[in-house]
């Protein structure tokens, strides 16, 4: 069985209008206790498994999940056991069921290995209030989730609104979830349950930062199977960085993750739109507001915990930086913006569209053929500017920097298409370039705020100097780097 849901956190000032909404149709009301269990070293946990024993009103019910092949899709085994006495977990119960051989794969064992002794790591104690709903052909269920998970004498609350599709497609429930969050504020997490009592467990307040992970598809795939894939591959890294920033997590490497996702989301819907036939959604503007107000705070770790330390040790005096910067906007408050928000399902719903949805789709194009056309555009772009780049204005230099990070992303979009290995060398030889050009790219930004800084504290004129005498020391830099990546670099899509 697969299971299609929205987790939707809700702010605490929008739980009563909510309940109350909610409650406009029929609606039930179950307490749910459950059980989470995995082996001492947390196996299951690291890929993604969850099992539990759950009392739903007087019944046990034995459960498994385990990742699926899409955003937000998982897949799910039920077992009921009865209303007698506490069960005892017995893993066994999942064998021959997809979800069943992604435990054995989780545990390293052979198809008939017996299973090892599973252990409590974490409760939940829940009351639901569910409430079914038709809508677009489909058949939804809401759910209003409230309780807490608790772990070695620890407890954390929950409060979130799940939409689950129970029959239909998927789009109609993306829909209900759109609706839901524009008119109660809400946002999209990935973060489950599980996850919340895993941490807790461990004493973590947020999950590591989530990093890129190239799309998976088959050299036989469609033009919309190819594209889907990609995306949903972005979206992955986009909502699991998301979801801790919009939780409170102002973590450097979640909001620099986060701000990787986009770029690479943005570069796919700049890129394959052709590939897509269109995408049908506003996207592009509410990611990219999002991205620049991330921005603001990557630049000023840059500038405060990186290039200040460096100043210093070179003999330079400290700088007021709080009073230079000022206030930065919210990370949180910008992920929780509605048009951000509306723009992140728009794009769950697109990956889950059925097929046939994209009839205006190029499909006499191959996806190869296609994306070894745009690979050749930017490589030789990226060519033909870095021959030159000590003579570009300093405009066209970042505007090179840009263009080399779409190359990359799109060669990591392309490589499943292609010999894996020579993709790979391809990818390896683009990062000495990128370092090179990224470590200019933000030297060059960094003296233009040192050069205004300047104007109002005179401590400000030793980074200026210090930056202006590197400056042409990384421009060097960068054209032997663009110079060694000509001659040492063939395509892998030829």
């Amino acid at each position: 069985m697969t299971e299609f849901e929205l987790k939707l956190e809700i702010p605490t000032l929008q739980l009563k209008a909510l309940e109350a909404a909610l409650r406009r149709g029929q609606v039930l009301q179950q307490r749910l206790q459950a059980r989470y269990y995995d082996t001492s070293d947390q196996a299951l946990a690291a890929c993604g498994v969850v099992v539990r024993l759950r009392k739903e009103g007087r019944q046990w019910v034995q459960t498994a999940k385990a990742p699926g092949s899409r955003t937000l899709e998982r897949l799910e085994h039920n077992v009921t056991l009865g209303a007698r006495g506490t069960p005892l977990l017995d893993l066994a119960r999942h064998d021959g069921e997809p979800v069943g051989e992604r435990i054995r794969e989780a545990l390293k064992l052979k198809p008939n290995e017996a299973f090892p002794d599973l252990a409590l790591v974490y409760e939940t104690d829940i009351v639901r209030q569910t409430r079914l709903v038709r809508t677009g052909g489909a058949l939804v269920e809401l759910a209003l989730d409230r309780g807490h998970v608790k772990a070695g004498g620890q407890s954390t609350p929950i409060c979130e609104l799940e939409i689950e599709l129970k029959q239909g497609p998927p789009a109609s429930a993306v829909a209900l979830a759109q609706t839901w969050c524009l008119k109660h504020k809400l946002w999209l997490s990935s973060v489950s349950k599980s996850m919340k009592g895993q941490r807790l467990a461990l004493g973590q307040a947020y999950g590591a930062a989530v990093t890129a992970q190239a799309p998976r598809y088959s050299r036989r795939a469609s033009n919309r199977d190819v594209v889907a894939a990609v995306v949903a591959a972005c979206l992955d890294q986009v909502l699991g960085n998301a979801s801790e920033v919009a939780g409170g997590c102002a973590g450097e490497d979640h909001i620099h993750q986060l701000r990787v996702g986009l770029r690479r989301l943005r570069t796919a819907l700049r890129e394959l739109e052709p590939l897509a036939g269109g995408w049908g959604g506003p996207w592009e503007d509410p990611l990219a507001d999002v991205f620049r107000a991330l921005g603001q705070h990557r630049d000023r770790d840059y500038l405060m915990q990186t290039l200040q330390g460096r100043i210093e040790a070179a003999g330079g005096p400290p700088l007021d930086w709080q009073a230079a910067l000022g206030v930065l906007p919210s990370a949180a408050r910008s992920v929780h913006s509605p048009v951000f928000q509306q723009a992140l399902l728009g794009l769950v719903g697109f990956v889950h569209a059925v097929p046939g949805q994209d009839a205006s789709a190029p499909d006499h194009t191959s996806p190869k053929k296609f994306l070894r056309k745009r690979l050749t555009r930017l490589h030789k772009q990226v060519l033909a500017q870095g021959r030159q780049f000590t003579d570009l204005p300093e405009a066209e230099q970042h505007g090179l920097r840009k263009r080399l990070k779409r190359l990359r992303y799109l060669s990591e979009f392309a490589q499943a298409l292609f010999a894996r290995r020579k993709a790979a060398a391809y990818l390896a030889a683009l990062k000495p370039l990128q370092d090179a050009l990224g470590i200019f790219h933000d030297e060059v930004a960094a003296l233009q705020v040192w050069q205004g800084l300047s104007g109002h504290d005179p401590r400000a004129l030793f980074g200026v100097g210090w930056l202006s005498a590197r400056r042409e020391v990384h421009v060097q830099a960068c054209q032997l780097a663009c110079d060694l990546f000509a001659r040492q670099v063939k395509p892998f899509w030829d």
